[in-house]
C-alpha cells in the first residue's frame, strides 16, 4: 500500500490501532512533563479532542502517563491540540471559583500555513502542495529558526510538520513558556515582516540601513529565490504573473523593464534586468532605501505568520503525532538537518503504517510475547515500542528522541549550575 491509498473512511478502524499500539505515549509524557521540575505541570495542562463527527471536547486533562493513554484509546480523537498550563486542572474548571482559572504558561508557539501564500504561489492554491511550493517552508524554518536561536538564544524548538500543509514550531525553553502576552506579541512582530491584506499590493517596505534581522533573512531567501521564484514560480514568465511583479516597482523602472520584457523572453534575463535597474537607481539616487529587488524577494519568500497563535497563552495548537483525518498523514517532528531533504509526501499516513505493524511475522510476535509475560509491567510500554520502531514513523520518534535528550542534557547542566552556586554560596 502505497501512502497514496489512505482512504479517510477507515480511520475508525485505524486509530484505535495507532493509539495501542503506535503512539509514543513515553516520549510525549515526557516532554510535556518537563522533567517534572514544576508542582502539576502535565496535570494542569489542557487537552482539546476533536472526536468523530466533529465532536469537539475541550479543557482534558490527565495526572499521569497511564490515563492519558486509557482515555485516548478509549475516545480515539480524530485530531490532539495541545493548550496553556493552568493555575488548576482544566477537567475541573467549571468546579473552580470564578475567574481563578487562569492560562499561566505555554510554549511559544508558530504557526506557518501555505494558504497564507496563495498570493505569491503559482503551482497551487487553497489546501494543495507540490514540491515546488514546500520550497516556502523551507525558507520559512531556517529564517525562523536562526532568529529564534541567535536573535532571542532560545535552544529548544521543536519543528513539525502539520500533516497537510504546513509547519508549527514549538519554542520549549523555560524562559518561552514562561513569556507574557506582550512578550509573546512582541516576538511575532519582530519576526513578521509581510503587512497589509489582500487590498495592500507592496507588503514589504524596506528603509535604510536593513536591519540585520533583514539581512540574515535575505541571505536565505537570495540561495533559493532564482530556481524557486524565477524557475519553478515563473514569476517573470507570463504577462499576468509579469504585471504583479511590474506594479511593485517605480513607474522609471517599471516603463524599462516593460520594454526590456517585450524584447527579452528568458525569465531569468527579465529579473538580472530588474536588478540592474534598481541597482542603477539606488546608486544614483540621494534618498536612501530603494531596495525595490530585495523587497520582491521578501514578499514573494518570507514567511507568513498567523500571529495570534502565537500571541495567546490559551491559543490551542494541533499535537505532534495527531493524525490529519484529510490525508491520513502522522503530524511528525522535521530533522533541521535533513530539511532540505524533507518531503511532505512521503511521511507516512496511519494506513501505511498500520499495514506495515499487521505484516509483522507472527512466529517472531509470539516469541517475543513469551518473553513479555516474564515481566508483565513493563510489557506494554516495550511492545509499543517495538511496534513504532518496525514502521515508518521509527525515524520521526528518533528526531523527537532526540530533542527530547537535549532538553534532558540542558535541564541538567542548569541543575548541576545551581547547586554549584548554592554551594560557592
Amino acid at each position: 500500500m502505497s501512502n497514496a491509498d489512505y482512504n479517510p473512511a477507515c480511520l475508525p478502524d485505524l486509530l484505535p490501532l495507532y493509539y495501542r499500539r503506535l503512539f509514543p505515549f513515553s516520549q510525549y509524557y515526557r516532554w510535556l512533563s518537563y522533567g517534572g521540575v514544576s508542582k502539576n505541570y502535565f496535570q494542569n495542562r489542557e487537552f482539546s479532542f476533536t472526536l468523530k463527527d466533529d465532536i469537539y471536547v475541550r479543557y482534558q486533562s490527565f495526572s499521569t502517563q497511564n490515563e492519558l493513554e486509557k482515555e485516548m484509546q478509549k475516545m480515539v480523537p480524530y485530531k490532539i491540540d495541545i493548550g496553556a498550563v493552568y493555575s488548576h486542572r482544566p477537567s475541573q474548571h467549571n468546579a473552580v471559583k470564578s475567574g481563578t482559572f487562569q492560562a499561566l504558561e505555554k510554549e511559544l508557539v508558530f504557526d506557518i500555513d501555505m494558504t497564507d501564500y496563495d498570493d505569491v504561489r503559482r503551482c497551487c492554491s487553497a489546501a494543495d502542495i507540490c514540491s515546488k511550493c514546500w520550497t516556502l517552508m523551507t525558507i520559512a524554518i531556517l529564517i525562523l529558526d536562526r532568529a529564534l536561536r541567535e536573535d532571542f538564544g532560545f535552544h529548544h524548538l521543536l519543528w513539525v510538520y502539520s500533516g497537510r500543509r504546513g509547519v508549527h514550531c514549538w519554542v520549549c525553553d523555560d524562559a518561552a513558556r514562561k513569556l507574557s502576552v506582550a512578550a509573546r506579541s512582541a516576538v511575532a512582530e519582530y519576526l513578521s515582516l509581510i503587512k497589509g491584506g489582500e487590498d495592500t499590493v507592496r507588503k514589504v517596505v524596506l528603509s535604510d540601513p536593513i536591519h540585520p534581522f533583514i539581512k540574515c533573512s535575505l541571505s536565505v531567501v537570495e540561495r533559493y529565490f532564482p530556481q524557486y521564484a524565477i524557475v519553478e514560480q515563473d514569476i517573470l514568465g507570463s504577462k499576468e504573473s509579469v504585471d504583479k511583479v511590474l506594479a511593485l516597482l517605480p513607474e522609471d523602472i517599471k516603463k524599462d523593464l516593460t520594454s526590456f520584457c517585450q524584447k527579452q523572453k528568458n525569465p531569468m534575463e527579465r529579473w538580472e534586468e530588474l536588478c540592474t535597474l534598481v541597482e542603477h537607481k539606488r546608486s544614483s539616487s540621494k534618498k536612501g532605501g530603494q531596495y525595490f529587488d530585495k523587497e520582491i524577494m521578501l514578499q514573494y519568500c518570507y514567511p507568513r505568520l498567523d500571529v495570534n497563535v502565537s500571541k495567546g497563552v490559551n491559543h490551542l495548537l494541533k499535537s505532534p503525532f495527531s493524525v490529519h483525518p484529510k490525508t491520513g498523514r502522522i503530524s511528525v517532528p522535521i530533522d533541521l538537518k535533513e530539511l532540505d531533504t524533507f518531503d511532505p509526501f512521503e511521511v507516512p499516513t496511519i494506513s501505511l503504517i498500520c499495514e506495515e505493524l499487521e505484516k509483522l511475522r507472527t512466529d517472531e510476535v509470539e516469541d517475543e510475547d513469551m518473553k513479555d509475560k516474564e515481566n508483565e509491567q513493563d510489557a506494554g510500554e516495550r511492545r509499543r515500542i517495538r511496534d513504532y520502531k518496525r514502521t515508518s514513523l521509527a525515524k520521526y520518534v528518533k528526531v523527537f528522541d532526540h530533542f527530547l535528550e537535549a532538553m534532558t542534557r540542558s535541564r541538567k547542566g542548569e541543575m548541576l549550575k545551581k547547586s554549584d552556586l548554592q554551594a560557592d554560596f
